[in-house]
């Protein structure tokens, strides 16, 4: 089992899903773990699920970089150094290119794009020499899915932040990487505003689609997420994929 005793993570996006998954890992290892969310509902459960342990809980909107500033300044009060960055948060909302709106462009590149490069702008200085980035992207970044035009483009610049991050960082010996997962059973299914008729209709394309016929558990993105940050002492500017197959064409 990983030994993160004495470790500063903080997790943006971290109050559900994945990033509580990532969060429960951490603290799992030994780490102190700082994780943002904007959704007060998500912000109350994460604070009573995580009671009792080093974990600290703030309301955070990645969007805002009022709101990412403020964080580095708790981040510097609370932690004074930080180990381990996971940029998590983000927001999926499907729709085909003709029926997107200024304003839904917008709110997908202000939070997955803009406000992923300046949280990890803002919290760099506070990031010891050594330490590591992850972002959490999607095999959308490269794919060509109808509906996922915006999403796809925003995450898509995203993963080329880490890429040119990871050339900048190497004098400081700070690895940069991407996780990309596939269909992937969270609460919202990767989709904002989803009914449950949605998201059970779209459990089903995803596992009929999967080679591995399944969805991913947040539990195996939390384990890709601390190998690439932990582990993988020799890779930087890479993009690991955690979707069963899919984005490979596999096909049995």
């Amino acid at each position: 089992m990983r030994n993160l005793s004495g470790k500063k993570a903080v997790i943006t996006g971290g109050t559900h899903g994945m990033g509580l998954a990532v969060a429960k890992a951490l603290l799992d290892a030994g780490a102190e773990v700082l994780l943002t969310g904007r959704n007060p509902a998500n912000l109350d459960a994460a604070r009573a699920e995580l009671a009792g342990r080093p974990a600290h809980v703030m309301a955070s909107d990645s969007a805002d970089l009022g709101d990412i500033d403020h964080l580095a300044e708790v981040v510097r009060e609370q932690f004074g150094r930080l180990d381990f960055l996971h940029v998590n948060a983000g927001l999926a909302a499907l729709q085909p290119i003709a029926e997107v709106t200024e304003a839904d462009y917008d709110s997908a590149f202000d939070l997955n794009a803009k406000g992923a490069f300046f949280t990890v702008q803002r919290l760099l200085p506070l990031l010891v020499d050594g330490g590591s980035i992850v972002f959490t992207s999607s095999i959308a970044d490269e794919s060509g899915t109808a509906g996922m035009g915006v999403y796809s483009g925003s995450k898509a610049a995203m993963r080329s932040f880490a890429r040119v991050l990871a050339a900048e960082l190497l004098p400081r010996r700070i690895r940069v990487n991407v996780v990309s997962p596939g269909f992937i059973d969270t609460p919202s299914m990767g989709v904002a505003g989803a009914s449950a008729a949605e998201r059970a209709e779209f459990r089903s394309i995803g596992d009929a689609v999967t080679p591995m016929h399944r969805h991913g558990s947040v539990e195996e993105v939390a384990s890709a997420v601390l190998f690439l940050g932990f582990e993988a002492t020799f890779t930087t500017g890479a993009r690991f994929t955690v979707d069963g197959g899919l984005g490979q064409q596999l096909s049995a």
